[in-house]
């Protein structure tokens, strides 16, 4: 812990020379000389850097913290006391072992038919609830934005979702007069439930050692893959046989008058999103945006990035947290390039059930054994009045 207080606090220290350096190399027009620039590049680097290095130090803490947890739960009933309710289905003991068993051994046949409660129509099995909460939990590790959404389970293939799409109004009246009537209105939004999966490779020498942990190489390897591609979709989908983006749903509230980014465009993005958003909202964008937002300053003088000294707290913008993802779209003519609100309104629609299916033969002849692993799932920004987007003018425009 004092390790990262202290890198947080050396990258401030770097972060207020770097500003200050800019701020003593610009001409009268607002530039720098292209000597200059490189320096200032050179010095915003290692901030970036020293942001990288707190990053992975946190991370260690997180997973050090996860391993000290106890592996059990401690026994709170007396002997013979069997007042735990018993596990079924694919919570059960049963399915656990029959499962991995099937994934660990060529032909398995399951001579007690535990499985048949999670086969899937295309002859794989359904995980079990265990290694299902671990395969969610690998996969927010991988993609952030499952900490920002709501995630909702479906056990269908669509779902409508009733939402508000405008509010009743109060209304001063005479004493003794008639209530005014006015009522929300509501819409609809259909969740669906698109499939995404992945082919995982393992060569027969590590499936049959039995010091292998393949629950947590699948797991893993599942939730970079799959994770990978589930924020593609989350950030920029286009809604075809994939979620739907929140910057392909959110409204381009403002729109830059030249090809850069100035800081009144970023004061009226954030004062374009309702005060009851606001409260919530964080930024997204990429890491070149927030290189070129680096540079911007408020009327009074102040940049408007700011690197937290503080554990647990994020590096903010205008006091706001912001994430990066490397599927933002990069600042370009026509290009969203910053989405700004409150993201717990777009909604990931899990369909409950990964499966995974074993393959014997297909790469055998390169002495590997196939799994294929699949989730059925969809994203949808419900309320598209809770983000809003910058845009970059358009060329010709």
């Amino acid at each position: 812990m004092n390790q990262i207080l202290e890198l947080r606090e050396k990258r401030a220290k770097a972060w207020e020379t770097a500003k200050a350096f800019l701020d003593t190399k610009r001409g009268a027009d607002g530039l720098i000389s292209a000597e200059d620039s490189a320096t200032y590049d050179k010095m915003e680097a290692n901030v970036v850097n020293l942001g990288k290095e707190i990053e992975r130090l946190e991370k260690q803490t997180a997973i050090d913290a996860e391993l000290a947890k106890p592996t059990s739960s401690p026994l709170t009933n007396l002997p013979g006391n069997h007042a735990g309710k018993e596990k079924t289905g694919r919570a059960s003991d049963a399915y656990k072992k029959a499962f991995w068993d099937s994934i660990r051994k060529k032909n398995y046949y399951d001579v007690t038919d535990a499985l048949a409660v999670g086969t899937d129509t295309e002859g794989g099995y359904l995980v079990p609830d265990e290694f299902e909460k671990t395969l969610i939990q690998a996969l927010q590790d991988q993609n952030f934005f499952r900490t920002l959404a709501t995630i909702i389970q479906t056990s269908s293939s669509e779902r409508k979702i009733p939402v508000v799409t405008g509010h009743g109004e109060a209304a001063w009246m005479d004493e003794g007069g008639l209530y005014p009537e006015s009522d929300d209105t509501f819409g609809q939004v259909t969740i669906s439930a698109y499939k995404l999966g992945t082919a995982i490779k393992v060569s027969e020498e590590l499936i049959n050692d039995s010091v292998f942990d393949l629950e947590s190489y699948i797991a893993a390897e599942f939730a970079r893959r799959v994770g990978t591609k589930e924020e593609d979709a989350f950030i920029v989908g286009d809604g075809k046989n994939k979620p739907t983006g929140v910057f392909t749903s959110a409204e381009s509230a403002v729109t830059t008058t030249g090809t850069a980014i100035t800081f009144d465009d970023v004061m009226d993005l954030y004062h374009s999103l309702r005060n009851v958003y606001r409260n919530k909202a964080v930024w997204i964008l990429n890491d070149t945006t927030v290189k070129a937002l680096r540079k911007l300053k408020d009327n009074n003088g102040n940049y408007i990035w700011q690197p937290s000294v503080q554990l647990g707290q994020s590096d903010m913008i205008l006091n706001r947290p912001y994430y990066t993802s490397v599927f933002a779209p990069d600042i370009a003519a026509g290009n969203k390039v910053i989405a700004f609100g409150d993201f717990s309104y777009y909604w990931i629609a899990d369909r409950q059930g990964r499966s995974f299916k074993r393959l014997n033969e297909l790469y055998a002849p390169n002495g590997q054994i196939g799994f294929l692993a699949s989730e059925r799932v969809d994203g949808k920004l419900i309320l598209p009045e809770a983000v809003k987007a910058l845009a970059i003018k358009g060329a010709g425009a």
